[in-house]
């Protein structure tokens, strides 16, 4: 998962990876200083001092990742086994999003680069060892565009300027290019001109987008956008897929690693073919329709619109049927299924770097899946949230690193916990009369329970409808069975005829 992920439902947060600089603070920061000798990896960026993104390019990259697998194993050894880190072959230039800011330098002259670790001072950067090599050129040649269009980059400081950003994502398979052109202002003269320049110089783009930011922020993008060319969004693959990406849904930044990060993850799933499967905060629906393949139904959850608008699309476009996708907060919809008896198989979570929350684990026990596999880009938050799930009676079984993120600090880990075996439990006394009822309400379940008042009657029960009915009759319902989804909503009550019918049924398996 990508860090600057801030719950990937944050409209217009598209900073990249390396670059989740955002707090306005002091030009200098007081990190320790970079190691004096430096690995030619380190010695081929010109900017490693002051950039700050690429903490461990001084290191061969054996080193990077034995460094990286024994960060993991301090965090997690107490939970479950960490398995061997999954490196990659060739681990520069793999970024396939690359962000440029563009702003004044202290001289008053334009500069375009990166903002400097923990401060907002730019550092101009022509050439970066793990980004994408064509959008850097990309960037180059819209920053040597300026001046010809007489376009003013914007100042932080005055608020002046109409340049303020500019994204540029790659498809790497289908060598579609997206540039997102971010702006202070709606006001963009001469942008067709510009887009035909632009296009001239580079004719592999096949998408301009202008972003409008008009806010004192450090966020990235704005909420509004117009298309100069193109659909307004590219096109990638991944695992044999394709996938629409708009400018502002998530999309995993290295993709030759996400293959291999999504295979451990539904290796770790188990899956057979029979389950029904929940995917939270699922974005453009890259694991929903991965897994999709290898399970009965899928059920994708993302409260980021375009990413579900994306995400529906990329069903169609790949002619996947057993997919459904939600608008929805993952945590509020999973106590809804709870409520209504509804079960889930296996739930893949992929939450922001932030990690999960407590509430939202315990929706998670609430749908009794048997198996979780948990991505995380925080190995810090990952930790504190399988203590989280144990209490929720989850165990986490082996945790697997794989490096996303080569030549930084950061490193991806997808763990899997399954469920507590019965043999821990709590004793507790019932009485005999308790006893029957639990006895009695056993006896069918609410799907056999629906198929019978359909078949006998030929009318369609739910399982809010069922319960109601089993209070009236005195069966213990078990808990959150019967909840509302809000405290202010108000509850349909079962119609009579259809009352009628749930009694007799209960009656038929001799439960009342």
């Amino acid at each position: 998962m990508n860090p600057d992920k801030k719950g990937r439902q944050a409209v217009g947060n598209a900073f990249s990876k390396h670059s989740y600089r955002t707090e306005k603070a002091a030009v200098r920061t007081n990190r320790p200083p970079r190691p004096k000798t430096k690995q030619p990896q380190a010695d081929a960026c010109p900017v490693y001092r002051d950039c700050g993104a690429c903490q461990l390019l001084h290191l061969p990259y054996p080193k990077q990742l034995a460094q990286k697998q024994r960060a993991v194993e301090a965090l997690l050894k107490e939970f479950c086994p960490v398995k061997p880190i999954l490196g990659m072959d060739h681990p520069l230039h793999y970024r396939n999003k690359v962000h440029a800011v563009f702003g004044i330098d202290q001289k008053g002259k334009p500069v375009s680069g990166i903002y400097q670790e923990g401060t907002h001072r730019i550092v101009p950067a022509r050439r970066c060892l793990i980004e994408d090599e064509k959008a850097g050129e990309i960037i180059e040649t819209i920053r040597k565009m300026l001046k010809s269009f007489k376009i003013r980059t914007y100042d932080e400081d005055t608020g002046y300027g109409l340049l303020r950003h500019v994204l540029v994502r790659r498809g790497f398979a289908t060598n579609q290019t997206m540039v997102v052109l971010v702006t202070a202002s709606p006001v963009f003269p001469s942008k067709n001109n510009f887009v035909k320049a632009l296009r001239s110089a580079h004719p592999e783009i096949t998408t301009i987008l202008q972003n409008v930011n008009g806010r004192n922020t450090s966020m990235v993008l704005g909420q509004k956008e117009h298309v100069l060319y193109g659909p307004g969004w590219m096109e990638d693959v991944l695992c044999g897929l394709t996938f629409r990406i708009s400018s502002q849904s998530f999309y995993q930044v290295n993709p030759v690693q996400t293959e291999r990060l999504y295979q451990k993850a539904l290796d770790l799933a188990g899956l057979t073919g029979a389950e029904t499967v929940l995917d939270a905060y699922c974005g453009i629906g890259t694991i929903s329709l991965i897994a999709s393949a290898r399970a009965r139904t899928v059920i994708g959850v993302e409260l980021n619109q375009d990413a579900v608008r994306d995400a529906v699309q990329n069903a169609r476009r790949n002619a996947i049927k057993n997919v459904q996708f939600y608008c929805n907060d993952a945590g509020a919809f999973m106590v809804n299924m709870a409520s209504r008896g509804e079960t889930i198989d296996v739930v893949f979570m992929d939450p922001p770097r932030s990690g999960s929350t407590e509430a939202f684990i315990r929706s998670v026990a609430q749908v009794k899946p048997k198996r979780v596999v948990y991505i995380s880009c925080s190995p810090e938050t990952l930790a504190r949230d399988l203590k989280l799930f144990k209490k929720n009676g989850y165990q986490a079984k082996e945790a697997w690193p794989v490096d996303m993120f080569c030549g930084t600090q950061h490193v991806e880990t997808v763990c899997l916990l399954s469920k507590l075996h019965s043999d821990q439990h709590i004793e507790v006394e019932l009485q005999m009369d308790e006893l029957d009822l639990t006895a009695a309400e056993s006896k069918a379940t609410y799907e056999e329970i629906k198929d019978y008042v359909l078949e006998h009657t030929g009318l369609k029960v739910s399982s809010l409808y069922i319960a109601q009915v089993k209070e009236k009759c005195g069966i213990i319902e078990r808990v959150n069975y019967n909840l509302p989804k809000s405290e202010n909503s108000r509850q349909p009550k079962c119609p009579p005829e259809k009352e009628a019918a749930i009694r007799e049924a209960l009656g038929y398996f001799h439960m009342i």
